[in-house]
């Protein structure tokens, strides 16, 4: 009589080599943890997304101090699409390692939708505090067609709906803006 082989776990429509059950997949690389988690934010309680994006306006505000006023539009415009870029695989890598399709621990999605929220804000703490909550009601909401993003593979279903939500507070932002119900 031959042995039964070992039951297999076939993840390859999703990129991910199959593995023996119950066998623990590889921790991921320590520089896609520190990015995907922003550097220990998603580790945060309660609501590891909110503290992501709290650390988000936090850091862009101080950096955003020692930009000219001018260049500041660009300089978050290229911000958000290095932490996409960087993001992406990192959320992926994470996610594939604690076996979890989007781990609410990874915040680098968060960091990238404020991001976007903030292009071509005013430097203020009432337009902070406006993006910060446009957002996140945004992120959480998921109005159409951002749920339909979730569905992209890996990192990048992870991080693109939240670049969709990021836009959405975005819009709604500078319509506060220009209609003077929100002055920077």
């Amino acid at each position: 009589m031959r042995p039964t082989p070992s039951p297999v776990t076939n993840d390859c429509s999703a990129g991910v080599p199959p593995a023996v059950a119950g066998a623990s997949r590889p921790a991921a690389p320590l520089w896609a943890t520190q990015v995907a988690t922003f550097f220990g934010a998603g580790r945060l309680k309660p609501g590891p997304g909110t503290w992501g994006s709290l650390a988000t306006i936090i850091v862009w505000g101080l950096v955003s101090l020692r930009i000219p006023p001018a260049s500041r539009t660009w300089a978050t415009l290229i911000a958000a699409a290095a932490v996409t870029l960087i993001g992406i695989p990192a959320a992926t890598l994470v996610a594939r390692s604690s076996s979890i399709k989007d781990p609410q621990f990874v915040v680098i999605d968060e960091v990238a939708g404020q991001l976007v929220a903030l292009i071509a804000v005013p430097l203020a703490w009432k337009t902070f505090l406006a993006g910060l909550i446009l957002f996140r009601i945004f992120d959480i909401w998921k109005p159409f067609p951002i749920r339909r993003l979730e569905r992209l593979p890996d990192g990048t279903g992870i991080v693109v709906d939240d670049l969709g939500a990021g836009l959405y507070a975005l819009a709604v932002m500078h319509l506060l803006l220009h209609s003077g119900l929100l002055i920077g």
